[in-house]
């Protein structure tokens, strides 16, 4: 019980619980059993006084929602949180870093607030880099477009990306007009590479809590999270086994705590970039039958509706099918928590993209925010001079070619928002930043 509660809550003061957390460590009893079983059967299970367990599992719930971003006035008002559980700072004022593009800032709720850990989740070239690029400026800025305070920049993978970076400072509308004392800077972001786990875990756990205070940082960006685990773990587990997978469990758990009560303590935002990997599941019938329509409409037309060349319009209504209709699978829960859980598949797309964040569940429940970044072909039909079997020349208009690509924000989920409804909001990747699509 006592390794497993600070595990899960590392900063716990156990002090005040130390005559029973030996019973309960006794009983076998977890940090689960006292949230979810019946008090009063652990008490008798423990042996332990039924008034201090249900203390101590209420001052756990607390810390808990803690670490999630809200339950300050509950604490305060019951008086029950130490002052290591509750924080220093646990001001309830809204500061947020903007995304530098209205439509998107409205889709986020009014940008990236601090006090959460938040991570952006999406394939190769969906944008993630560039929303990160642009907060790591916007940070800089006076509110209500950022916090003034300096920002930090953690890599897993390539290093910083200093020219465009130096691009959206000439480029960008916003950052472009500022005047130089008041224009965001370089210099301004720290930048620092972990190339295995135990370096990230030593730079995240020493180093970053006195850079944070020494730098005035308001905004840490750990690119990516996933990158170091899959490295390490992937290969441990093909020997391992569960055994492997269960180290990487603990060690996820912790590195959430550790984020989470940075971000709550410091009133900062971390923003953390994940990887994505290919779920395959197969089709309903259904959805296989939209496929062969979507194809031989694209067959029939050409360019298609919105092939190269087409004039721009609103997105297409996507076709929208639950993977599983039975709720105890995961393929039917996980659309409230990936963002890939419901098949949208717009008119212009042959085949939808099922994906699903790295690192799996364990990580999900250490995140107070999840948004994904989606990104869909649009398929148009090219023509081919082939030759048919009398040995004259005909055009196949069969074959399919990628016209360009779309991509959207979507909100799966947070604390000061409503999840996004459909594909959410799509955007553009211009030289002078991210921007919104006005329909």
């Amino acid at each position: 019980m006592t390794v497993d509660l600070l595990q899960v809550l590392p900063d716990f003061d156990t002090k005040p619980y130390s005559h029973i957390l030996p019973s309960l460590d006794k009983a076998l009893i977890t940090t689960n059993d006292l949230v979810t079983l019946d008090a009063a059967d652990l008490a008798k299970r423990a042996q332990v006084p039924l008034g201090d367990l249900k203390k101590l599992t209420e001052v756990i719930l607390l810390a808990l929602h803690r670490q999630l971003g809200f339950g300050d006035e509950e604490a305060h008002s019951n008086g029950t949180l130490s002052s290591t559980v509750v924080g220093k700072n646990t001001a309830s004022e809204w500061n947020a870093i903007s995304t530098l593009d209205d439509g998107l800032d409205a889709a986020l709720g009014g940008g990236i607030p601090t006090g959460y850990l938040i991570e952006v989740t999406g394939e190769s070239g969906s944008g993630k880099t560039q929303l990160l690029l642009t907060l790591l400026l916007s940070s800089q800025l006076t509110p209500p477009y950022g916090l003034s305070k300096s920002a930090l920049y953690i890599s897993t993978e390539a290093p910083l990306a200093t020219t465009r970076l130096t691009q959206l400072l000439s480029t960008h509308p916003r950052l472009s007009s500022l005047p130089s004392d008041k224009k965001p800077s370089l210099s301004r972001i720290l930048s620092i590479q972990t190339p295995d786990l135990e370096s990230q875990d030593h730079i995240l756990r020493y180093q970053l809590p006195v850079a944070v205070k020494r730098h005035d940082v308001g905004l840490v960006v750990l690119d990516s999270v996933a990158a170091n685990y899959r490295a390490e773990f992937e290969r441990a587990s093909a020997r391992a086994g569960a055994a492997a997978m269960a180290k990487r469990g603990t060690q996820l758990v912790q590195l959430g705590a550790l984020l989470r009560g940075l971000a709550r303590t410091e009133r900062i935002a971390i923003v953390v970039a994940n990887q994505v990997g290919d779920r395959f599941t197969p089709l309903p019938a259904q959805v296989s039958n939209t496929v062969s329509r979507t194809t031989s409409f694209n067959s029939q037309n050409g360019d298609g509706e919105r092939g190269v060349g087409a004039e721009r319009g609103p997105a297409q209504e996507p076709h929208t099918t639950l993977i599983s209709p039975d709720p105890l699978t995961l393929d039917h829960q996980q659309r409230w928590f990936t963002g890939w859980g419901d098949i949208q598949l717009p008119l212009s797309s042959l085949v939808p993209s099922f994906k699903t964040p790295s690192l799996g569940l364990v990580w999900t429940n250490q995140i107070s925010c999840r948004i994904a970044l989606i990104k869909q072909p649009v398929y148009t039909s090219r023509s081919l001079l082939t030759r048919g079997v009398d040995g004259k020349e005909v055009w196949d208009e069969t074959e399919p070619d990628i016209a360009r690509w779309q991509r959207w924000l979507k909100v799966v989920f947070a604390p000061w928002v409503a999840p996004t409804e459909g594909l959410g909001t799509e955007f553009e990747i211009l030289g002078s930043g991210l921007k919104h699509y006005e329909y």
